[in-house]
């Protein structure tokens, strides 16, 4: 009898041959979720010009060209492109048997980061340093490889037909595992990464049907987890401040409170339409520090206005609301958590960092996706597009289906 099951074993099987893998150029592109890719690169080509904006009078910044951050962010946006082709090619679900050795690589990296090979750049001890400019923050990919694990897990005996939800076992063992490099994470103390990550585990453990006790469970944890973190003296001196400073914004305006300060202003100056791309006062004079990275939404407040900033966050929610049909479209569990844990991530990190220039959310050193300066942010946003139009790419069907 045929089961009412949504995520049945009928409709999925490992794929098999060439076509499979859409090497048709034609298949790709009527595959593509083209709302996504056009918008996510939107974001990327404003990103560049308000990181120009930003940078191209910081000589200290940009060693004396006013073209480097330009550049580079249109290198980092291009080799972003190369991994989502790449994503896209070697489909969800071939990465979906390489997870455990994406985690094991993971763990590696982020290991790495405690030894010798780490450095500390903005107070977070969070970055491998590789050479000639560049750095690495593996924190970033550890996003992917925690939706991914979990999927794994969650999903696989109910595509299996085995189970309507998972059970508690396979809920506490998705835990443990996600928990482990989160946990390291936490030491360095990347405050932020960590706040991002337990967003996704939430909105990886919704999409799987889990019991909502787990979900329950997990933010009194989180809410007793903070309160201790707090009471041992865990987070450094800096990220206490920024907790204080968003509490009380008057504490300490040519301090801690400073980068806030300055964010509003910048914002607010911005009126209707700005004051014009490069023609800010604020991002001229080099008032609002980071504004490159975490702080890059006052430049298109200032500069581009309310309705500059608006485009960022129309573009954004289209990202979004596409991941949010392919979520619902596709018809494996996997390719569902996948998709949840994506937007739960990006859905965060967002409302996050412009939330905090508009002095709504703590300071928590998170980019804007797509829009800030950064190669490791570009590249796990990137590839967690490639994961969506993989998704999207691949409907389960008869082609695709085992030996019966």
């Amino acid at each position: 009898m045929q089961t009412a099951n949504k995520f049945s074993v009928s409709r999925y099987a490992p794929e098999r041959g060439a076509m499979a893998k859409l090497t048709s150029r034609d298949s790709v592109l009527r595959r593509l979720d083209w709302p996504i890719l056009l918008s996510a690169l939107a974001l990327s080509f404003i990103g560049a010009l308000l990181v120009w904006s930003a940078t191209r009078n910081r000589t200290q910044l940009n060693q004396g060209d006013p073209y480097y951050f330009l550049i580079r962010h249109a290198m980092n946006t291009g080799i972003g492109l190369v991994l989502m082709i790449g994503t896209i090619w070697l489909g969800h679900r071939t990465l979906r048997g390489a997870v455990p050795i994406l985690y094991g690589i993971s763990l590696v990296l982020i290991l790495a980061v405690l030894t010798p090979l780490g450095a500390t750049i903005n107070g977070a001890h969070a970055w491998i340093v590789i050479g000639g400019g560049f750095s690495l923050q593996p924190s970033e990919f550890v996003k992917i490889t925690i939706i991914l694990v979990m999927a794994m897990l969650l999903a696989t005996r109910v595509d299996a037909g085995d189970l309507t939800h998972p059970d508690h076992r396979t809920v506490v063992k998705a835990l443990c595992l996600a928990a482990a490099p989160m946990g390291i994470v936490m030491l360095m103390p990347d405050l932020g990464s960590v706040m991002v990550m337990v967003i996704i585990v939430l909105g990886v453990l919704l999409a799987s049907g889990a019991s909502n006790r787990w979900v329950f469970g997990l933010l009194g944890s989180g809410a007793a987890g903070a309160v201790l973190i707090w009471q041992l003296g865990v987070l450094d001196e800096y990220q206490i401040n920024r907790f204080a400073a968003f509490a009380n914004p008057d504490l300490d305006p040519a301090g801690v409170g400073y980068n806030t300060n300055q964010a509003r202003i910048a914002i607010g100056s911005g009126g209707l339409t700005g004051s014009g791309l490069f023609k800010g006062s604020q991002t001229t004079g080099q008032f609002v520090p980071e504004q490159q990275t975490d702080f890059v939404f006052t430049v298109a407040g200032e500069e581009l206005g309310f309705l500059g900033a608006g485009l960022i966050l129309v573009l954004l929610g289209i990202v979004l609301w596409r991941a949010c049909m392919i979520a619902r479209e596709t018809t494996e569990l996997y390719g569902t958590i996948v998709c949840a844990g994506i937007i739960a991530w990006f859905a965060f990190q967002a409302f996050e960092n412009i939330g905090m220039t508009l002095g709504i959310m703590p300071v928590a050193g998170l980019p804007l996706p797509f829009v800030s300066y950064g190669g490791s942010s570009m590249f796990a946003v990137w590839v967690a597009v490639g994961l969506l139009q993989s998704i999207k790419g691949h409907p389960p069907s008869s082609a695709h289906r085992g030996p019966a």
